[in-house]
């Protein structure tokens, strides 16, 4: 198939890759929305629109429990501000929490921000969602043929109007009646007056894990979250799994755990390893770092470093582009160095960590800005040297063209841009925000990729293969499998009108 060729269309943004959620839990502590908050800090990488916490005060000597809530647009350092915010406001025992970066749902709309919070004919309900379902449409129609009214944009508002419809009697066969109604990936945390929730979609596409500080429950899509409040990592929750927390698992210390459905074969995003992680989490059963080292590895094996021309020339120097490969880029490097002594790996560009959002950006110059105030080189190291780049990924590959644009001005004699993923050919429907099929650089050069190799400007310029990709991930169990769509075109769950889709951006 060839991708159709869209005249006059530009493709100027730098727009990077985005998951579109971190989610956050606590159950049964009296600092709940100051852990949520920390939580929350740590997985902001997963989402930078907007954040928000849900709290809940339980019922007490006849008073209802009580469902406190404040959420905005911005970093969560910005929204929570404010300290008595969470010590006035968001007061309760038990809480979720949520970080947005929108891939349903207008970004710069305040009721698509979560978490979500209803009351119904059975108490108060809250929600945080990672993922994206993939029978919107026909949910979204099937609930308005019902009456149903609509509050925001959002696929995850559907769930909540799920389980309010459900003729079940009690709150898990609710859960489980509404989860067996959706497709798509989701990792939520529900929150109810004397429970919290915990689902993952049976293909376990994003991660979700499990654990405990003191006498308290915790849920979090990374575990780094965990280790921010010094909780114990138990376990995952498992691909189909729902679990339960209420009192009674306070005072026997166990969970309670319920089967939404199975499926033969596990689809992790295998995207999480490359970019989306944090180094220091474990997702998938597996440590992130490991996998990127491996990841490098293997990219050292299929495309080593080049060679010096002569003695006197320097070393050839081999850099990371700060900070999603820098772990990789460490793989590549005492992968490579076992063959090739010639090498030494440097810091040649710096990240600025102070850089804000930019929500205008029109022109050349301007996005030619926002490189320049996230990175610069450190020219003493690059200047006059072959120099290798690990980078983890090219979508539209504007940054690209800036970054390489950028390094060089630093007069290196070669520029060998290496790319610890395979090249990005499809949206991805599961929740990340990849752009559309057209807008791909890969696509718009009917991965060529001494096209693409041009278009950026390098000397050389090498993909990781998807057979290597597999080889470097793990499979700790034997219904480990991986989701790699937005390489391949296989998506393993079914999307509404995707056929239409390709039909519009594909010829025979």
């Amino acid at each position: 198939m060839k991708i159709k060729k869209f005249k006059n269309k530009s493709f100027n943004s730098t727009k990077s890759i985005h998951s579109n959620c971190g989610v956050f839990g606590v159950y049964n502590n009296p600092d709940a929305s100051v852990l949520t908050y920390y939580g929350l800090h740590a997985l902001q990488h997963r989402g930078q629109e907007a954040a928000g916490i849900v709290s809940c005060e339980p019922e007490h000597k006849g008073i209802k429990s009580k469902f406190n809530i404040h959420k905005d647009l911005g970093l969560v350092l910005s929204v929570f501000a404010d300290d008595k915010i969470l010590t006035d406001v968001l007061k309760g025992t038990s809480a979720i929490g949520h970080t947005r970066y929108s891939t349903t749902g207008s970004g710069d709309n305040k009721n698509n921000i979560q978490p979500f919070k209803v009351n119904y004919k059975d108490g108060n309900l809250a929600l945080s969602h990672n993922g994206n379902l993939t029978n919107t449409n026909f949910l979204r129609n099937k609930l308005q043929n019902e009456g149903t009214i609509f509050q925001t944009t959002t696929d995850s508002e559907l769930i909540l109007h799920l389980i309010a419809k459900s003729r079940e009697e009690d709150i898990v066969n609710k859960l489980l009646d509404s989860f067996s109604q959706v497709t798509g990936a989701f990792s939520i945390c529900i929150l109810t007056d004397d429970k919290l929730f915990a689902v993952r979609d049976p293909h376990g596409v994003r991660p979700f894990c499990f654990g405990k500080v003191d006498n308290s429950f915790v849920f979090s899509s990374e575990t780094c979250a965990l280790d921010i409040i010094n909780a114990e990592y138990i376990r995952e929750v498992n691909p189909g799994e729902l679990i339960m927390i209420d009192r009674e698992s306070v005072t026997t210390g166990k969970e309670k755990s319920f089967r939404i459905s199975e499926v033969g074969q596990y689809k992790h995003c295998i995207f999480e390893y490359i970019y989306f992680s944090r180094p220091d989490s474990t997702v998938f059963g597996e440590k992130v770092d490991k996998v990127r080292r491996k990841i490098g590895k293997n990219l050292a094996l299929e495309s080593p470093p080049p060679v010096k021309d002569n003695e006197e020339e320097k070393k050839i120097g081999v850099i990371n582009v700060p900070d999603s490969s820098n772990t990789a880029t460490l793989g590549y490097f005492n992968e490579a160095v076992k063959t090739n002594k010639d090498i030494k790996h440097e810091i040649g560009l710096i990240r600025s960590h102070y850089v804000g959002r930019t929500f205008i950006q029109p022109g050349k110059d301007k996005r030619k800005m926002k490189v320049k105030t996230k990175f610069n080189t450190v020219k003493g190291v690059i200047n006059n040297r072959k120099i290798v780049v690990v980078d983890d990924s090219i979508v539209r590959g504007t940054t690209s063209k800036l970054l390489v644009e950028l390094i060089k001005k630093a007069e290196p004699k070669e520029i060998h841009l290496k790319v610890t993923s395979p090249p990005i050919i499809s949206p991805c429907y599961y929740g990340m925000d990849f752009p559309s099929a057209e807008e791909l650089i890969a696509n718009q050069h009917d991965s060529n990729v001494e096209g693409i190799r041009e278009e950026l400007g390098v000397t050389s310029l090498f993909y990781l293969s998807t057979e290597k990709l597999l080889d470097s991930v793990p499979y700790s169990d034997p219904k480990t499998g991986y989701c790699t769509a937005c390489f391949t075109r296989d998506y393993p769950i079914q999307i509404e009108g995707l056929e239409k889709m390709k039909k519009e951006q594909f010829d025979d």
